[in-house]
């Protein structure tokens, strides 16, 4: 396609894009399991002001624009009240969960380079990590180990153990991992990590704004924050549960000194004055900053908690209709909203293709074979509907292919 010669009149520009639109997953509908974390009518309306008010500001320079930064310093704040954290805590915000994370590396990288003095390390995270821990290792020049997972797809400490060596920068967690929806046993890795001087990093990009309040439900919850001795960083995705537009997500630092000293980026050797990023990104949108501020000074712990416990019911219901599908079961055992599960009899990815025909749109997993859910608080209006197809699914899956149910 090249540039038009002539410029197109607005109403056939939008027009244009909401007949594109058509083709998409409709989020709104509830019919989507991943990806956009829907929260209600209200909180759309109060996101599309907040973006419109900071729609064109620009967050790389805070001393021109003082309230991004000053909204900036209260999510990050807030955030790592949530998780624990002291007053000697501090952090910054990006644009997803991959850049916090990339972050989290990033600092642990440059803090073995001072400490240790190790040029090229290695990171050892769960066979179940986020694919952002192998991006971060490609892109920083470190070396990717996976700690392979127990019978119930938790990181196996004794062969992380085994595999920590006098050149891991970084120990990793999940809390919870994507796939299975479980928390790996953080206390166990953060003390490796804690033993040999290792930084680790839990990656609470999904947990991070639903874990805590699950606790406050009362729902057990396995540690994972600031709390567990040996933690250095948190990754959490605002834009996830924390129910903000895309992108937000928060990078905290147990310490605010290994922020500054080693995830901050300085450079004075051209012309154009001291250039410094907390993250990646140099011009960064000034909107979703201002939408996290509003959505969280909106939700407080109250509408946070209430959320939750939408959630919490919701899923559970989904589990149970699923459990109560001779052929189905759950993959371990979630400790919150995500979850996969699959079949010992028949073939789960006919039962997704027949689930994708009736509008229903499951990522597909492996390892073992599964169907993934990822639940919101809009899939408490179609729950039941949801389970009646999926039952219909299930009696008309096609032929058994005998699919493992464990990893191995």
């Amino acid at each position: 396609m090249r540039l038009p010669d002539k410029g197109t009149p607005q109403d056939a520009i939008i027009e244009s894009m909401r007949e594109r639109k058509k083709a998409d997953a409709d989020w709104r509908g509830a019919r989507t399991w991943s990806l956009v974390y829907p929260a209600g009518e209200e909180v759309d309306e109060l996101l599309r002001a907040a973006n419109e008010v900071y729609l064109y500001e620009n967050a790389l320079n805070p001393f021109r624009f003082p309230s991004i930064r000053a909204m900036e310093d209260d999510v990050v704040s807030m955030t790592v009240d949530l998780l624990h954290a002291d007053s000697e805590a501090g952090g910054a915000m990006t644009s997803g969960g991959t850049e916090s994370i990339l972050m989290g590396v990033k600092t642990a990288r440059e803090r073995a380079r001072a400490e240790k003095g190790i040029e090229r390390g290695k990171i050892l995270v769960p066979h179940s990590a986020h694919p952002a821990f192998a991006k971060a290792a490609m892109y920083l020049d470190l070396e990717h180990v996976q700690i392979p997972l127990d019978d119930d797809y938790r990181a196996d400490v004794a062969a992380a153990r085994r595999l920590a060596t006098d050149d891991t920068v970084l120990i990793a967690g999940s809390a919870p991992n994507y796939p299975f929806g479980v928390v790996d046993p953080i206390p166990d890795l953060a003390g490796l990590a804690a033993e040999r001087g290792i930084s680790f990093h839990t990656d609470a990009c999904l947990g991070g704004f639903m874990l805590p309040f699950y606790e406050r439900l009362g729902a057990p919850v396995p540690p994972f924050d600031f709390r567990v001795e040996g933690v250095t960083t948190i990754s959490a995705d605002v834009h996830k549960y924390g129910y903000c537009t895309k992108g937000a997500s928060v990078i905290s630092h147990r310490n605010a000194s290994t922020l500054h000293s080693h995830q901050l980026f300085m450079y004075d050797k051209w012309p154009g004055g001291l250039y410094g990023s907390f993250a990646m990104a140099g011009a960064r949108p000034a909107a979703p900053i201002a939408a996290a501020w509003a959505v969280m000074h909106y939700l407080g712990v109250e509408g946070y908690t209430r959320l939750a416990q939408v959630v919490r019911g919701t899923t559970e219901r989904l589990q149970a209709g699923i459990a109560a599908i001779p052929e189905l079961q759950v993959w371990g055992e979630p400790s919150m909203s995500v979850f996969s599960f699959g079949s010992n009899e028949i073939d789960i990815g006919a039962v997704g293709d027949v689930m994708d025909d009736r509008g229903w749109h499951l990522d597909r997993q492996t390892g073992p074979d599964a169907l993934h859910l990822m639940v919101s608080p809009a899939h408490e209006k179609v729950a039941e509907s949801f389970l009646d197809d999926l039952r219909e699914a299930v009696a008309t899956h096609g032929p058994s292919r005998g699919r493992k149910a464990r990893y191995s």
